[in-house]
């Protein structure tokens, strides 16, 4: 399986391309950062990170996208930032018919380093021993999108299993609500034979 990671930001995109399957050693097939001038247009900073994704999903053709699950902060304007780049993301993915899943934070680094509470620096050492890198991904927002490749990559069994479990109880559901309202079929009553019009005879 080959995966992208994108870890949205407005001044830096972090991507990062992982290949492996549970269980098995993990390779890296790139990392990097897409940046956009923080001076420029919104609209414009946009374009220029749907422009180099865009450039991501050519050249590595990954079979999924993992997405860093946007959550609250204190600063709005940082949050507005990395949702929208988010969603760019999500566009891009879902044009091309690309499944996309997001993991929060705490999923990444639990997943990565065993703790949901790692700091940055635990999560780049890790990701370098995984991937058996010479030196953690710089900046740090590269390290990040490559951990959440590695994330999706471990938690996609699962994942997949959880998701039919609920389609498969959402068909039960659904056919049970099928059944409660069909009204009952109509009782069908004989017709009565006519009487014949012929005489007995003796």
């Amino acid at each position: 399986m080959r995966v992208l990671g994108v870890d949205p930001g407005l001044t830096r995109c972090g991507v990062g391309v992982v290949d492996g399957v549970p269980g098995r050693a993990l390779a890296m097939a790139g990392v990097g950062v897409i940046r956009t001038p923080s001076d420029a247009e919104i609209g414009h900073r946009l374009v220029l990170i749907e422009r180099g994704l865009e450039e991501w999903l050519d050249e590595h053709r990954p079979e999924a996208v993992a997405v860093e699950r946007v959550f609250s902060q204190h600063n709005v304007r940082t949050v507005m930032g990395t949702a929208q780049a988010s969603a760019v993301a999500i566009l891009c993915a879902s044009r091309r018919g690309l499944p996309v899943h997001l993991h929060t934070p705490s999923e990444v680094k639990a997943a990565v380093t065993g703790s949901g509470r790692a700091g940055k620096e635990q999560v780049g050492a890790m990701v370098t021993r995984l991937l058996r890198l010479d030196a953690p991904p710089k900046p740090a927002d590269a390290a990040d999108a490559l951990a959440l490749a590695i994330c999706h990559i471990w938690r996609s069994p699962a994942t997949n299993r959880l998701q039919r479990a609920v389609a498969g109880n959402r068909l039960q559901q659904a056919a049970a609500a099928h059944r409660a309202v069909r009204p009952p079929a109509a009782p069908v009553h004989p017709v009565p034979s006519a009487p014949s019009s012929q005489e007995p005879t003796a």
